[in-house]
């Protein structure tokens, strides 16, 4: 089974040294996040985001569905993962790795079960029809923190999407086009946003968006979950380096400050694209042929 390439000796040697003096090989400080770029597509629910060589890209799909029986009042709301050899010659495309498992069960546990998505707001017809939300993640570029990136690009792209508007008459339903009828936002009830941490040296040494060198040579690991109001969503910690009570205060700390500033991000990024998007529609809408000499 393929593997990623593990650090050699006096890699290993040197960035542990480096972390024992707090200092970082590419010159953050331990408590900082590498810059993250956040593009948006030309169609509504495609967000790509970058953060230092990782890479991940989102797209959001809406389709009317028939609810669960047990949900009828209720729409759907689904997260697919794909970790690929684009991103990592480690993974196998149609075979989940046990490091895919626990991705696709931080996102759904992070997004889905906290009730970002109003799945309420979703139904069109009590039990007969619905519309089905379906987030897809793509995995371009391994290079750490694969987590926090792929929970900012959902997050983003359900803000970013726009679904088709409904209107009901009798038991006839009717889906407009983007052009007969404005497309209507999804609601979104929180921005959940990942943190992880990556301890090392018996817990001495605690980072934040580990590249994927200190992701192979950490002692542990944790994700917390927050959003900006300060509301936690999960902390998850599967195995590893045993924390004390008050490295997870300090941590859940650290977390919250770096939620508002992603948060802060993620929006002003929304705004400038809601504004371009304006222009080229006043633009197109200003252009009109005169056929008169």
């Amino acid at each position: 089974m393929p593997r990623e390439l593990d650090p050699t000796a006096n890699e290993k040697s040197f960035i542990l040294d480096a972390l024992n003096q707090k200092l970082r090989i590419d010159g953050r400080d331990l408590d900082s996040f590498r810059e993250l770029e956040l593009n948006f597509g030309d169609d509504y629910g495609l967000a790509d985001v970058r953060l230092g060589k990782t890479r991940v890209l989102a797209r959001v799909s809406a389709e009317v569905v028939k609810p669960f029986a047990d949900r009828p009042f209720e729409g759907i709301f689904t997260i697919t993962t794909e970790l690929g050899p684009m991103a990592s010659p480690a993974f196998e495309p149609g075979r989940q790795t046990e490091q895919e498992v626990l991705l696709s069960r931080l996102i759904e546990k992070a997004i889905r079960r906290s009730n970002a998505l109003d799945t309420e707001s979703l139904c069109i017809v009590a039990g007969q029809k619905c519309w089905q939300i379906r987030a897809d993640v793509h995995f371009l570029s391994h290079d750490g923190a694969l987590v926090d990136a792929s929970c900012i690009a959902v997050v983003a792209a359900l803000q970013h999407f726009r679904r088709p508007d409904v209107s009901i008459e009798g038991e006839k339903v009717t889906i407009h086009t983007m052009t007969e009828r404005v497309p209507v936002p999804l609601s979104i009830l929180h921005v959940p946003i990942c943190v992880t941490f990556s301890f090392y040296l018996d817990g001495e040494v605690c980072l934040i968006d580990a590249t994927l060198q200190e992701e192979q040579l950490r002692q542990g690991d944790m994700t917390i979950t927050l959003n900006k109001f300060g509301e936690l969503c999960q902390i998850s910690k599967a195995g590893g380096l045993a924390i004390n009570a008050l490295n997870l205060l300090r941590c859940a700390k650290v977390a919250l400050v770096k939620v508002g500033e992603i948060t802060a991000t993620v929006q002003r990024r929304l705004e400038e694209d809601a504004a371009v998007r304006v222009r080229r529609d006043n633009l197109l809408e200003s252009k009109a042929d005169n056929e008169r000499a």
